[in-house]
């Protein structure tokens, strides 16, 4: 008997299968067959579920493993957004910043791949990208975060959902009973369940599940340092970007126990007796009774267990995911909402309450001779702490190197839009090489730096260091250099806001 005449033919189908596969845009994930679509070489697939819908009785539950399904599902458009208030512009955001209007739902712990690799033998490095929104909004389907440009430079990129608002973060004693996870922190539950799809399923779309870089804005970047710090993710990523926003400063992320207030507070406003009569709601009722900004907010918690109960001292100690870093922030991170205006005496009675024993050295540091001084000084320190203090911290105690950003780069003006400067969330079309999905007459030096930024970006996707030949050093913050991206340079500035940042951060 021939075995070769009898397995040849076989062998040959199997390899047939698999290029008319290829062609098509179809992937064998863990839990079932997909299809996406192309644009030129570029394979794109579009709500692809990475847990069970959390609905019934898995609304405030650890997300679960996906459904598996037979036969192809059709992954060409994006998913539901999570349940969240109306998305629609404001202040500096225009529509391209903003989730889509519809469909919202519970139903929307699903993720989206760009890639450009053939086979599943490529091993491309891969970027993982988590929304922004304050915990209360967002979408992986908003424009500025569209993964086609990274997945042409050779990159894998994945966008994902996650729960926000009252279903995502919201803490109760009820639930802190039933144990499954975490108390409040459902939202960075599901980032570690879809970055735990990635690492069991990113190599069927031709990624490198031991290359991972999570990378995120805003409330993205306090993810991210929050995924940085939990036990959770350890294992799941090996290289992290954070643009704007930490778990230091001025973002304080509450205890257990505030969560656990916030969350009876939400009860009582919604007269429910219990945890299942909440589960029983439906979406509209908890959406009124925290509607973002004005209500009831909610956001992470510092559970002790997902996440250390105190983030100065696991870090200290070394008990957190040391990993290649890049952050930083905008140098107009709070221009959209004005410059409080206070007097000398009241600069000096704020610095005093919100840093204690190190007040003294900074108001030596700032000027506040009058109160147009005081207030721009205060503006200054309220942007630092937000942004700035976190990367900072994490450069003394990481392992790993860290490089540090400043965007100084003020977008061209929208006729008859206000300019808000180098605004909170203006980086991120440059970082990701997105200008085209934002309506602006671009000039070439906007087309410049984002070509020069997103370029940073990906050398560091690909190798955990940004530095290329072509463009200008960017040293690791060990040297105390902060590059800063400009008007119309790229510069590395020494001990940038140093002494301020020393001062602010002081243990």
């Amino acid at each position: 008997m021939n075995l070769k005449k009898i397995l040849l033919p076989g062998f040959l189908l199997l390899c047939l299968q698999a290029i008319v596969s290829a062609q098509s845009g179809i992937i064998d994930t863990k839990y079932g067959k997909i299809e996406g679509y192309r644009e030129g070489n570029i394979r794109i697939f579009k709500s692809i579920p990475f847990a069970a819908p959390p609905v019934g009785d898995l609304r405030w539950k650890a997300p679960q493993p996906p459904i598996a399904w037979k036969g192809v599902k059709k992954c060409t458009i994006f998913s539901a957004s999570p349940i969240q208030p109306k998305p629609e512009p404001f202040l500096c955001w225009s529509k391209e910043f903003i989730a889509p209007p519809a469909p919202l739902s519970e139903d929307c712990l699903y993720l989206n791949v760009w890639t450009g690799a053939s086979s599943a033998t490529e091993k491309r490095p891969v970027f993982v990208w988590i929304y922004g929104g304050g915990f209360i909004s967002g979408s992986a389907a908003c424009d500025i975060y569209d993964g086609l440009e990274f997945a042409k430079k050779g990159i894998v990129f994945v966008s994902i959902n996650y729960r926000v608002g009252a279903l995502g973060f919201m803490a109760h004693p009820e639930l802190t009973k039933e144990g499954n996870g975490s108390s409040g922190n459902y939202g960075l539950m599901d980032q570690v369940a879809a970055l735990q799809w990635v690492k069991e399923n990113i190599t069927a779309f031709g990624g490198d599940p031991s290359n991972v870089t999570i990378g995120g804005q805003s409330a993205g970047s306090i993810s991210v340092y929050a995924l940085i710090a939990s036990p959770a993710a350890r294992g799941l990523f090996h290289r992290a970007i954070a643009e704007s926003g930490g778990i230091f400063g001025s973002f304080q992320m509450g205890t257990l126990e505030d969560g656990e207030k916030t969350g009876m507070a939400l009860q009582q406003k919604l007269h429910a007796d219990n945890l299942k009569a909440l589960r029983s709601l439906p979406t509209d009722s908890l959406l009124s009774a925290s509607p973002g900004w004005g209500g009831l907010h909610f956001a992470p918690v510092k559970d002790g267990r997902f996440l250390p109960s105190d983030f100065y001292k696991a870090f200290r100690e070394g008990k957190f995911n040391q990993v290649d870093f890049l952050g930083g922030w905008v140098t107009d991170e709070l221009t959209m909402f004005g410059i409080e205006k206070i007097s000398k005496e009241k600069f000096i009675q704020t610095v005093h309450e919100e840093y204690s024993g190190n007040a003294d050295k900074l108001i030596a540091l700032l000027p506040h001779a009058d109160s147009a001084e005081a207030s721009a000084s205060l503006r200054e320190i309220r942007q630092l702490s937000f942004a700035a203090t976190s990367p900072y911290i994490l450069s003394r105690y990481n392992s790993r190197p860290v490089y540090i950003y400043e965007f100084s780069h003020v977008p061209v003006d929208k006729p008859g839009f206000p300019n808000y400067g180098a605004f909170h969330t203006a980086d991120v079309p440059f970082a990701l090489g997105n200008l085209h999905t934002w309506d602006r007459p671009w000039r070439p030096l906007d087309y410049d730096t984002e070509k020069n930024m997103s370029a940073y970006w990906v050398q560091f996707i690909r190798t955990g260091n940004p530095n290329i030949t072509s463009l200008p050093r960017w040293e690791s913050y060990k040297t105390g250099v902060t590059l800063e991206i400009g008007d119309d340079l790229i510069s590395q500035k020494k001990n940038l806001y140093g002494e301020l940042l020393e001062a602010m951060t002081a243990e």
